[in-house]
């Protein structure tokens, strides 16, 4: 093997969790997860997860391997509320209800892919917002604000932000979304859940709604409807 390839094998980036910091706002983290045998060549999708109410970016992160160990480069975001601690002792966070953190919060999410598309191979197309229940609120309402850097939202046991979510409709309408929700959700009923899904679909969009028996915690189901839904665009893509 030349000197190179023996040299660059030794930095190639491996599988696992990486811990780093965007570059503004300053402190802010970003994690990451790589697939097994990550290849640089190969442009990956990105998947964004944002946390629920109450959750954390390491606790949410830990889905990803879940999810799938190949398909995909994965990172996760925090909250920039801390409630303190969950009763495992874990920290916890929220991603709140204050307007005037929302340009903050949409820099964050921002800077968070422009790192990780300097760092890895992202294909820039493929980039989806995953979000679990209030994250999934913050999802919708920056898939549906910037349509065009995103290839879709899906929302785990999450409703649609309020306030005229639909204003871009036209860009909006390229928007892939999927729609996950548990039966016995009691925290956001899966009455409004459906209400949503006749929404977006009145509104021309490609959506797909999927129910799990389980109340407001994330189902397995939940992450293998993910990769099918992510895998299969792909698929329809590349025919």
């Amino acid at each position: 093997m030349p000197r190179t390839d023996f040299a660059a094998s030794l930095f190639r980036p491996r599988e696992g969790f990486y811990t780093s910091e965007v570059q503004a706002p300053p402190g802010w983290p970003l994690r990451t997860f790589l697939p097994t045998g990550y290849e640089p060549n190969y442009p990956y999708p990105l998947l964004v997860f944002l946390h629920g109410h109450g959750g954390s970016d390491e606790q949410i992160l830990r889905l990803a391997p879940r999810l799938s160990r190949r398909n995909y480069i994965c990172i996760s975001l925090r909250g920039p509320h801390a409630l303190g601690e969950r009763t495992d002792g874990r920290p916890a966070y929220t991603w709140g209800q204050d307007d005037g953190a929302d340009s903050q919060v949409e820099d964050y999410v921002f800077r968070a892919v422009e790192e990780t598309r300097r760092r890895y191979h992202v294909h820039s197309e493929r980039i989806y917002l995953a979000g679990f229940r209030e994250g999934a609120s913050l999802a919708y309402r920056l898939g549906m604000l910037y349509p065009e850097k995103f290839g879709g939202v899906a929302s785990l046991n999450g409703l649609m932000p309020r306030g005229g979510p639909l204003l871009r409709l036209p860009e909006v309408r390229r928007l892939r979304v999927l729609i996950g929700h548990g039966i016995a959700n009691a925290i956001a009923p899966l009455s409004l859940a459906r209400a949503n899904f006749r929404v977006l679909y009145a509104a021309g969009l490609d959506v797909q709604m999927h129910t799990y028996p389980t109340t407001h915690r994330i189902h397995p189901d939940m992450l293998r409807d993910i990769d099918r839904w992510v895998m299969g665009q792909i698929s329809t893509e590349e025919q």
